[in-house]
């Protein structure tokens, strides 16, 4: 909306928003009975659509998330939302839009142009929609000369008062404090008009609530994620949805960013009793192992998860124990303060972090230092492995420092930087180049900036490696799972070809680094 409209009430037109925002924060109709919401004829969930009405949402100058706040608020309360469009700040189409879509479904929801300014034309619209006049509404009028002190009655401020005859105002309570809301919000018929700033919507549609409760209706729902390439499964989900007809509804959605899962599949239904007796289905007619859970938080169960294992006695446990001591023993010699991970985002260095933290937490569970991590950037690297840098920093609170250059000139810069450190966790193993010769403990080489290396890792192999990290679901570069087996920067790295396969249709594909059966063909994604 443009407040330059008005140059010579810049000052007021900002306070008429203000107003605007506050006359949209109803909870409770004046009338109950006959603002309670009506429902379809044919005795199903009663159905909503919603209105974004904004240039800005239509220019990406600005992110539309209200619509999806409605869309899950409503379903919460029973009602089905049927369509969501999103038109201009122009009256016409506006118009056109309520006219239809409020004699389609049984609550019409509308998000934005409420305000002062030329581009604010919900009210007519709507006006023009009913074929009713607009007019200046008493009770609002009052609020705004409150609001502003005495206003001429053809100022901008007025606007906020000038709504369709058979318009009605919703007043109620504030949901965060239980307190009168002093404004509200107006409805037409079965038009409900929100604000369009997202919090200021979100408040009024949680005070709102009730006028769209009352219906009995529930939704149900369940989720179930798969291990599998959509179009293998695609033929069972078309038969079981043939099976079900109208009584749950099947939706199947790829994931192109989880290393555990391929697609969810979402089963919806206002039946308890037929949710569930279609995820027994759903769950049986699937490729056997190819339903996996999904793990949302690895981070939380850390410690309880890897200590698990370790006391598993299995020949993972055991090497998972063997890394454990030493870096408890790190912790016996250094503080946390002295103790940084050397993280680049690879897989090796992705388990170690996971170990650390788990290590940590058991040894300090109420302490409040972050895991202080050390990252040697690299030219050109490649943006999937940037962004799980990033989503890495979040997920375990790190204080990461980054430095450039080689591994000799980054430990230098460190040294001056953070001197307080005396001790790197490596993810590095026998098997990398140099490596055979080290210990779990071993200080620098002469020459180089003192300290000591911590190696935890070094008699892990690869499958040792991939099998930790599948076994907990810890989060790892997503370029793993696309052929490349062996991660440095974008000149020197490339897919592993021993995981290159043909498909039934022809088409040449990468199976994932964790399938790699060779050990040995581990650095051949290295040029």
């Amino acid at each position: 909306m443009l407040i330059l409209s008005f140059p010579k009430l810049s000052r007021a037109t900002v306070r008429v928003r203000r107003l605007a925002a506050h006359l949209c924060k109803a909870t409770m109709s004046l009338d109950r009975h006959s603002s309670s919401p009506s429902f379809a004829a044919n005795g199903d969930a009663p159905t909503a659509a919603i209105l974004i009405i904004g240039d800005e949402i239509l220019k990406g100058h600005t992110v539309d998330t209200n619509s999806t706040f409605l869309t899950k608020a409503l379903r919460k309360l029973g009602v089905s939302v049927q369509r969501i469009t999103v038109i201009p700040d122009v009256q016409e189409l506006i118009a056109k839009e309520v006219t239809l879509l409020s004699s389609q479904y049984t609550h019409l929801i509308t998000s934005g142009g409420i305000g002062p300014t030329h581009d604010d034309v919900t009210f007519e619209s709507i006006a023009m929609a009913f074929q009713e006049e607009l007019h200046l509404h008493p009770e609002l009028a009052r609020l705004v000369e409150e609001f502003f002190g005495v206003v001429d009655k053809n100022s901008a401020a007025m606007k906020l008062a000038m709504v369709p005859h058979s318009a009605k105002l919703n007043y109620g309570t504030d949901p965060r404090t239980g307190q009168p809301l002093r404004y509200p919000l107006v409805s037409v018929r079965n038009v409900y008009i929100f604000p369009g700033i997202p919090s200021l919507m979100e408040r009024a549609f949680s005070g709102l609530e009730h006028l769209f409760a009352s219906s009995g209706t529930t939704f149900h729902s369940r989720e179930v994620f798969v291990d599998a390439d959509e179009a293998e499964i695609a033929p069972v989900l078309t038969k079981l949805q043939a099976g079900w007809g109208r009584k749950v509804a099947l939706g199947s959605y790829p994931d192109w960013l989880s290393n555990y899962h391929r697609v969810r599949l979402v089963l919806d239904s206002d039946s308890q009793a037929e949710v569930d007796k279609a995820r027994t289905q759903l769950l049986d007619e699937l490729p056997k192992g190819s339903v996996v859970p999904l793990v949302t938080d690895t981070v939380s169960i850390a410690t309880a998860e890897v200590y698990t294992l370790s006391n598993s006695g299995t020949p993972l446990g055991e090497k998972v124990t063997t890394a454990l001591k030493t870096i408890e023993a790190a912790l016996d010699q250094y503080s946390t303060e002295e103790v940084c991970v050397g993280f680049n985002g690879g897989k090796d260095c992705t388990a170690l972090l996971h170990l650390y933290y788990a290590a940590m937490k058991r040894r300090y569970p109420d302490g409040k230092d972050k895991v202080k991590a050390l990252y040697i950037r690299i030219v050109s690297p490649f943006t999937e492995m940037e962004r799980f840098l990033q989503d890495t920093i979040k997920r375990y609170d790190l204080e990461l420092f980054s430095v450039e250059g080689n591994i000799r000139q980054a430990l230098s810069d460190v040294q001056e930087r953070r001197p307080e450190l005396k001790a790197v966790l490596m993810g590095t193993r026998r098997s990398d180049p140099y490596s055979h010769t080290l210990t779990p403990m071993c200080p620098t080489d002469p020459g180089w900036p003192s300290y000591m290396r911590v190696n935890p890792l070094l008699d892990w192999t690869y499958h040792d490696i991939w099998s930790f990290l599948r076994t907990l679901y810890v989060p790892y570069c997503i370029l793993y799972d696309k052929g490349y087996t062996s991660l440095g920067s974008m000149d020197n790295t490339c897919r592993n070809t021993a995981l290159q396969v043909v498909d039934g249709r022809g088409v040449t594909r990468y199976r994932p680094a964790y399938l790699l059966e060779n050990e040995e063909e581990e650095r051949n994604s290295r040029a």
